[in-house]
Parts: C-alpha cells; structure tokens; sequence
C-alpha cells in the first residue's frame, strides 16, 4: 500500500464516520474531504473544483429548475386532480397516490414530488379514516422508488452514469436504468400497497387531522385563571384530564425545567406545556390561559379608532435583549381569513438551525408560532428561541396568504387541507412542455443531457415559469456543493489505485472470485450505506470501488455501476437515509424504529428481484 492510499483510506473511513455521525452538513463534510485531499498532495490544488463543472452536478442543478418550474406552474396539480379518484376505497386511492408519486419522481425532483402530493396523501388518510402515517410512507417510498428509472430521477444515477463516462464509455442513456429500475420499482410499489399493515398506526381510526406528536406550547397564566396561587400538584389532575402536562415554568424570563410539585402558581408565570394539537383549545379555556404568542382578533368596527383598538396583538413576555424589541411590534390582523395552519420543515430548508426570532418571524409575517412538534422531544429552551430541524411540525396563526409565503420562502409544506389551484393554465402548459423537450433531447441523443436541460432553463427563464430571480433559489446548493466536491476525491481514489485495492480485498476475501457473489455484495453495501448516509455521496464513494471490483473479476463493469444506482436509491430503514423519510417523520408521528417494518422486507424483496435481472440486462 502506497503512502499515498494509505491517505485517501484515512480520509474516506473518516468521512463516512463523519457522515453517519450526522453532526455535521453533508456539504461541510465533503468540502473538508475535499481540502483534505489537496492539503496532503493526493489531489492536484489546479483540479480541486473541476466537479463544480462535472456534467452531472451541472444536470442535477438544471432538473432542480425544471422541477420548481412545474411546482410553481401548477402542471402536477393538473395530472393530481384528474388522476386521483374522488370517492375510491382503500387500495385504488393509495395505488393512485404511490402511483403519481413514483411517475413523478421519475422526471422531477422525488422530494418536490412527495412534497406536492402530501397534502393529497393527507386528504385520503382522513377520508379512509386510517391513520395518516400508513399513507405516507408508502407514498415516500413509493417517490424513492420511482427515482431509479431514468437518468434524471435521482442525482446517484447521473453519479453512477458519469463515472461510465469517466471509462471511456458514453455515460448512460436517458431510459437505461429503465430495464431493471422499472420491475424493482413496479414490485416495489406493488409489496407497499400490500403490506401497508407493516407501518405502525400511530393514530387511532376515525380522528380527524393526522398524528403529530405531542406540542410544546408556552401559554401565559391570566390574572382571571383558576389556577393562580395553587401548587401544581394541585392541579395535575385538571391537566391530566386535557390531556396535556406541565414539563417547565418561566418566572421573570428564568426557565424552571420540571418544576416541583409545592410550587405555586402566580399571575404572568409561563407554563411550558406538552399537549396534543387537538385538545390545546380545552386546556386553554378550562384553566383559563392565554397561548403566549397569541393574537387577539376582532372584525373591523364601524370607525377608525375602533378598528384601530379593536385589532391588537396581544403583548407577550419582555424580551431577553433589546434587539428583540422590534418583533413584538407585529402587524395587526384584519380578522379576516384567519388561520391555525400546520406545516413540515422540509430537509433543505433554510430554517434548520434558525428561530422565530432569529427570522422575525412576527414583523415580517405578521405570523405567531404558536407551537412545535418534534418526534416527542422537549426544548430546553423558550419556543421562540427553539431551533428548527428537518420534520419539526410548526403550528402557525396568521392570514393564509402570509402562512403561504412563509412555507414558499422557507421550505416548508403546509399540511392542512388545500385546493388543487392552477395559477396559471397557460404557464402549466409551458413548463411541461420544456420538461417533455429536455427530456426528449437527451433520451434520443439529440444534446448531452446537461446542455439539453441548461436549455431547458434558459427557456423557462425566457418563458417565466421560473422567474430569473427564483432560478438560484430553486438549486439545492448542499446537494451540489456535495457532489461537486466528492466527485474529485472520488476520482483520487481511482486515480490512485485506491479504489482497486479495496476492491480486490473484498473480492478475495468475501466474494473469493464468484462475480454474482462481488454483484450482490456491491448493491448490498451500497444499500446499507445509504441507509445511514445521503445517496448522492453513498453514490460518489462506491462507484469507484464498483469499477475497481469488475476490473479485478475481469467483468463488465456496466452491471456494477447499475447495482450502485440501485442500491443508492433503496435508503428504507431509517428517517435520515432520504430526504423523503425525514420529510413524513413529524407528519406520521413516527419513530426512528418505525421505517425498517416496512423498508426492510422491502429491501431484501429488491435484492431479490434486482439481481437476476442485473445479469440478464448487463450480463456479467
């Protein structure tokens, strides 16, 4: 072993660890990989960013735009409204459902598709009268599944395509991943919607909403409440019986973690509550609370000056520092088109990491957070100062439009019930139609596929059905930053012999010479990999290893690379293996040991089905 793959074995066991340990961004992980490389001489410093231009990162960042095109446009609306049945049972609205899911996903981003169809899913759900999370994950899976038949479908596929390229081969066509991806995805599909069972209920039959979670509300004792100048042993039970309970207290802006029982209650303390979404209104009437970022609204009166007393916000407790002083200075509301709205943080969200207070949430909106969901966790912080993650449910008071800016600015998805809207019919038609013809250019080998979709934005900026200001925003940046700098360490790992050698360890040592042995160990580990990590860098780092194992088997490399793209698309284990599982966590009310009832079996069903027809399609 040369000094040389003795470094980039270090960098790479490092990060994977740093991968799955899940501290870090995926995109901070890579560029360290990436400079770690260039600070040891593995990788020349003149090359390091040459995957900012790579065709694949380049094809990733325009299917984004084209994928934001048809969202904005309304197009999916479109094919939702005319293909989901209105009145159908059970197996024919979910088989719709997973169906659209998958067809969608095939030529558009998988996590624009699921988020699209949630609130469609969540309709269903409360028609069927069965739990929401037994619709959702079938139709997340259903998305991840649909991903592995095109090109297009998932960033791993135009890795996997472009490190044929790299061998001197023509990268792979438009529909080449059809052949096996089509049956994995159609059985796959199919074992969802049968074992639907599989996923846990975690909400009774026949209630309306979907399982959230229990909130964490701060509410502020009135100086009319029942409960002033009791001890909070006192009252337990009052709160047992609404089905909420006391998990803190602040006094003069000091949060009191699990405060005992003697202590008693005054006028203006904050409780810090855990209760579900739907009995926050008993609690609050019972004992006579007020939610602590609550609004108070009434209907315009006949004059100005009662118009101006009557819409009011009501003052919340002083703030820690002056410079959040300007927030409490929130819009007043009309009164008018005044909702409690839920919505999902979705995995690329700017908000990760950020508070109401740190957006102003009140003076920009003229929003109040009333509450949030997380996996059942409690904050040890103050709810406007609680940070926000991927699948933290937010329950927020404002005029729809407002909700509905916020959700467009910062990634999220609104989760009560909505219209299917066509803003604008003739938009709709032009952004399908620019997404057929870029397709169509790189299906028939008419543009390489990054120059036939860089066309597809250029007319769709033309066109407006992405707003040139919009162009930028629509791009996963931590997806590209993540590919563009792992595909340079991928290539030192080739270029230095890395990747071969690992490979011809494990093929000695594990696979002992059997190529349908080497076959399934590649997508079986990829598959694990992806389980734990993104698919996009589980993609980058065993392609190389892939190529290095049919080189030493002396075996078409082609049906290695397909087992990569296969196994880099099945993450159904775990809520952080793709972004879809992490975007239903909080919206099922799942756990993190809830995904692997389901995905597993699911995942063995696709080594199963994908391996003989890996030797039949790509012979070895």
């Amino acid at each position: 072993m040369t000094t040389a793959q003795s470094i980039i074995i270090l960098i790479l066991l490092v990060t994977v660890g740093m991968f799955l340990w899940g501290r870090w961004r995926h995109d901070m992980i890579a560029l360290a990989a990436l400079l770690a490389c260039v600070l040891t001489g593995v990788i020349d410093p003149a090359i390091a960013f040459n995957g900012f231009g790579h065709p694949a990162v380049i094809t990733v960042a325009c299917v984004l735009v084209l994928s934001a095109g048809l969202q904005r446009s309304g197009a999916v609306d479109v094919l939702t409204r005319y293909a989901m049945p209105k009145n159908a049972g059970l197996m024919v609205s979910m088989g719709a459902l997973v169906g659209i899911g998958a067809l969608l996903s095939g030529f558009m981003n998988n996590v624009g598709a699921l988020a699209l169809l949630m609130p469609v899913a969540l309709q269903v759900a409360n028609r069927l009268e069965i739990p929401p999370g037994r619709v959702l994950m079938p139709l997340a899976f259903g998305t991840i599944l649909g991903g592995m038949t095109t090109l297009i479908g998932t960033p791993p596929n135009l890795i996997v395509s472009g490190f044929r390229a790299q061998q001197g081969s023509e990268g792979f066509g438009m529909f080449d991943f059809a052949p096996v991806g089509l049956a994995v995805a159609l059985a796959g599909c199919v074992f969802v919607l049968l074992a639907w069972r599989l996923v846990p209920a975690r909400k009774q039959a026949g209630t309306e909403g979907f399982e959230t979670g229990a909130y964490l509300t701060e509410a502020r004792v009135t100086e009319k409440s029942k409960i002033v100048d009791k001890r909070l042993y006192d009252i337990e039970n009052e709160f047992d019986d609404s089905g909420a309970q006391i998990i803190g207290l602040i006094r003069n802006n000091v949060k009191i973690n699990a405060p005992s029982g003697g202590r008693v209650i005054r006028a203006g303390d904050i409780l810090v509550l855990e209760a579900e979404v739907d009995s926050l209104g008993a609690v609050l009437s019972n004992l006579g609370l007020e939610l602590e970022e609550s609004v108070t609204v009434d209907k315009p009166a006949k004059t100005e000056q009662a118009q101006s007393d009557k819409a009011t916000i009501t003052k919340a407790a002083p703030k820690d520092a002056a410079s959040e002083g300007k927030e409490q200075e929130a819009k007043s509301l009309s009164g008018e088109d005044i909702v409690l709205m839920e919505l999902v943080v979705r995995p690329e969200s700017n908000l990760q990491g950020r508070s109401a207070t740190n957006i102003m949430l009140r003076s920009r909106y003229s929003l109040n957070l009333l509450a949030i969901s997380r996996d059942g966790g409690r904050s040890k912080s103050r709810l406007r100062n609680f940070r926000m993650q991927a699948g933290d449910l937010l329950l927020l008071q404002g005029t729809t439009d407002s909700v509905l800016e916020f959700a467009n600015d910062y990634g999220c998805v609104p989760l009560a019930k909505r219209e299917l809207k066509i803003p604008d019919k003739k938009q709709a038609i032009l952004s399908g139609m620019i997404m057929v013809a870029a397709v169509a250019g790189a299906a028939f080998g008419l543009l390489p596929a990054a120059i036939s979709f860089a066309l597809g934005v250029l007319a769709s900026m033309v066109f407006k059905t992405v707003p040139p200001r919009s162009v930028y925003a629509a791009i996963d940046w931590p997806v590209i930053v993540l590919l563009a700098a792992l595909l340079p360490v991928a290539g030192a790992m080739e270029a230095t012999g890395t990747a071969e050698l690992i490979a011809s360890l494990l093929m000695e040592y594990i696979a002992q010479g059997n190529a349908v042995v080497a076959l399934a160990m590649v997508l079986i580990i990829t598959m694990f990999l992806s389980d734990l990590m993104n698919n996009a860098a589980t993609a980058a780092v065993m392609c190389p290893i892939a190529i290095g194992a049919a080189m030493t088997l002396g075996v078409n490399a082609d049906s290695f690379l397909m087992a990569v793209a296969i196994g880099a698309s099945c993450a159904f284990l775990t809520p952080i293996g793709h972004q879809n599982n992490t975007l239903i966590l909080g919206p099922g009310g799942f756990k993190f040991g809830d995904y692997w009832r389901l995905g597993l079996p699911l995942e063995i069903l696709v080594v199963l089905v994908a391996l003989p027809l890996l030797t039949v399609f790509w012979p070895l």
